[in-house]
């Protein structure tokens, strides 16, 4: 299969493949999302054998709003209202009950919920326009791997499986939406992400956190719950510390080949780095280092062949906690120690 490129002014061709049933990967301001017919269950059923997917982990469903939304669901909730009148579009996933027999169990994982989302991204607006339909949206990635913020990335991972890829250039925020489960007893954030904890609390009240991985035999009520995720080919190592960096830097020159180092650009400077070290810049901040962060691990798979990476930790608070949540399970929740 050929995989096209679409520029942000082509998504009527690549909502006609859509419509006919392919996969095309999409833009959003978190990450790259892999795109097919939500209501095409054959289509649906494509995007896990794209991205080898588990069948049990469920996909979320892109919108334009909640219009569409409410031709699925049960009726909303004032706090659905509130939340997607202040957050949509936006990095806010919901989940939310659906009246039977509108979506399949191959977008639900089976479960009687769905997972809604309506990106900041026009252009992804308008290819779900002219599709006239929701899509499926997943990161446009080979499950397990870096989430893409590139359509590069896209390429690289999917390329002869997918029919297309509409390309609008890096996505702005880096890491995937939170993910707020509305059909707990209190609204509860099963993935964290660009719109915090704090952001809820302060729009609907109490808001739960619960990032917890589901047993063996439990159906994860969204992704990222269950397998493992966000794994670059090498192993990396969280450096919790800004302080501890001395040593990791001493650890890794006496590792066998190269090894990469994210950080940010003070703690790079502050530090002397082996020869053998390659540097990556996470920026100022933890919000560049959340943009930057599937990018460096994509750097050091595609371009360095390294076998360990050094990567800073920050405070798992506001979007630290959405950046840490990414970066444990990258590492595997491996920490170095001095």
């Amino acid at each position: 299969m050929d995989t096209q490129i679409f520029k942000p002014d082509e998504v009527t061709a690549a909502a006609a493949l859509l419509k006919a049933g392919q996969l095309v990967a999409f833009p959003t301001e978190t990450v790259y999302g892999l795109g097919a017919d939500a209501t095409n269950e054959h289509a649906v059923k494509q995007v896990y054998a794209a991205k080898g997917r588990p069948s049990d982990n469920p996909l979320i469903v892109t919108v334009t709003g909640p219009d569409m939304v409410t031709q699925y669901t049960e009726p909303l909730s004032a706090t659905a209202k509130q939340l997607m009148q202040h957050f949509w579009p936006g990095s806010l996933t919901l989940i939310l009950n659906l009246r039977p027999g509108t979506l399949s169990k191959a977008v639900t994982g089976g479960l009687s919920t769905a997972a809604f989302r309506n990106p900041q991204n026009q252009t992804t607006l308008n290819l779900i326009q002219a599709a006239g339909v929701p899509i499926v949206g997943p990161s446009a990635n080979t499950s397990g791997k870096p989430s893409p913020t590139l359509a590069e990335h896209v390429y690289h991972d999917l390329k002869g499986k997918i029919a297309g890829i509409v390309d609008d250039g890096p996505a702005a925020v880096g890491v995937e939406s939170t993910i707020l489960d509305l059909t707990a007893d209190v609204p509860t954030i099963l993935r964290p992400g660009a719109v915090t904890e704090e952001d809820l609390a302060a729009v609907i009240g109490t808001v739960r956190s619960n990032h917890h991985k589901v047993g063996a035999t439990e159906v994860p009520k969204a992704p990222g719950m269950k397998y493992k995720h966000y794994a670059p080919n090498a192993q990396v190592y969280i450096v919790d510390q800004v302080t501890d960096w001395p040593a990791a830097l001493a650890w890794a020159q006496t590792l066998d080949g190269p090894v990469g180092a994210m950080a940010l650009d003070d703690v790079l400077a502050a530090n002397s780095l082996p020869a053998n070290v390659e540097a990556f810049s996470l920026g100022q901040n933890v919000a560049s280092a959340s943009h930057r962060l599937f990018d460096g691990l994509r750097h050091f798979d595609l371009e360095s062949p390294v076998k360990t990476i050094l990567t800073q930790g920050f405070a798992a608070t506001g979007l630290g906690a959405a950046y840490m949540n990414r970066l444990n399970k990258s590492a595997g929740q491996t920490h170095f120690q001095k």
